[in-house]
């Protein structure tokens, strides 16, 4: 066995699946740098062996990992919760397979769409109840169709078609989904929206949100190492929770604390310790940094002072 042989075996390692290239690659590597997983990518290798720990990780397309995570093949992943319940549609889990959502991640938004030509006829999904649907997601996509066929909801406006003959035609694509419709191969489609550039571009607009998706950490019902899994599952979560809050301190006088923990009540509550000057105290609290500014502003309007705020490097 060679060198890079050696380097890149997994054996006897908890495998770790992260995508390997997409939208959520880079904030999935970067929750990985926080949580101090270490490891370098050999060019072309789609495994590498963690430094300081005991894993592998396995670099797989986003769409083919919670097949591998619910077959018990990778212990853990990270991929869209559009992907999983694409999975699921396909493959449902039973008690022994299937993957099991352990954390939202916080990043990776978006919103499976169905769309249409921003001036063509179609203005609801029952209007499309017959014609020809593209999409990269044809399981979330056949029981989104399936559903409204069963309902029998036929749109008035002239498709010209009866009940009993409609059959929507569900088409896959594995990519360039959104230029199905200007091409004339799809009266619809159904894909993923972030920005909606690019659905605008395309001059597509959207008409119903089938899911909505998120990037979220999955582990195996038969993982190899648990007691890693929980370790690594923890220290995820405590870089997320550094990238969404910050640390509030400030000095209060003790008959305005009550007014001032309402507006700071922390994740479980604040810490309060006595100043030196009588009737003083100083609280710590974690807030959002999103409500950050806002709560700033309520603090000081109820009498708070030498009010700061730090940055939080990670957290348990």
């Amino acid at each position: 066995m060679t060198a890079e042989e050696t380097q890149s075996s997994p054996e006897g390692r908890l495998l770790f699946a992260v995508p390997k290239k997409g939208r959520l690659q880079q904030a999935a590597f970067d929750l990985l740098t926080g949580s101090d997983i270490q490891f370098r990518r050999e060019h072309r290798n789609d495994i590498a062996n963690v430094k300081n720990h005991h894993i592998a990780l396995v670099f797989l397309p986003a769409a083919d990992i919670p097949t591998f995570v619910g077959e018990g093949n990778v212990d853990l992943g990270i991929t869209g919760l559009d992907q999983i319940l694409e999975h699921e549609a396909t493959t449902p889990p039973t008690s022994d397979s299937g993957a099991e959502q352990v954390l939202d991640l916080g990043f990776g938004s978006c919103k499976l769409e169905v769309q249409v030509l921003e001036n063509g006829p179609y203005k609801e999904p029952k209007d499309l109840i017959g014609r020809n649907i593209c999409t990269s997601f044809v399981g979330l996509t056949e029981q989104f169709f399936a559903r409204l066929e069963e309902q029998g909801q036929v749109s008035s406006e002239g498709i010209g078609r009866t009940e009993k003959q409609l059959k929507t035609k569900i088409k896959y694509l594995s990519g360039s989904v959104e230029v199905a419709c200007a091409l004339g191969v799809a009266d619809g489609i159904v894909d993923l929206v972030e920005s909606g550039d690019t659905m605008r571009a395309n001059g597509l607009k959207a008409i119903h949100t089938v899911e909505e998706s998120k990037a979220v950490l999955i582990k195996s019902k038969h993982a190899s190492d648990p007691r890693l899994v929980d370790k690594v599952a923890s220290r995820i979560r405590g870089v997320i929770a550094a990238q969404q809050f910050v640390l509030c301190q400030y000095n209060i006088h003790r008959d305005l604390l009550g007014m001032a923990t309402k507006i700071t009540p922390g994740k479980r509550a604040p810490t309060i310790t006595q100043l030196d000057e009588a009737d003083w105290v100083a609280v710590s609290s974690m807030v959002e940094k999103k409500k950050i500014a806002t709560v700033m502003d309520e603090l000081a309007s109820c009498g708070a002072t030498d009010i700061l705020v730090l940055n939080i490097g990670n957290s348990r």
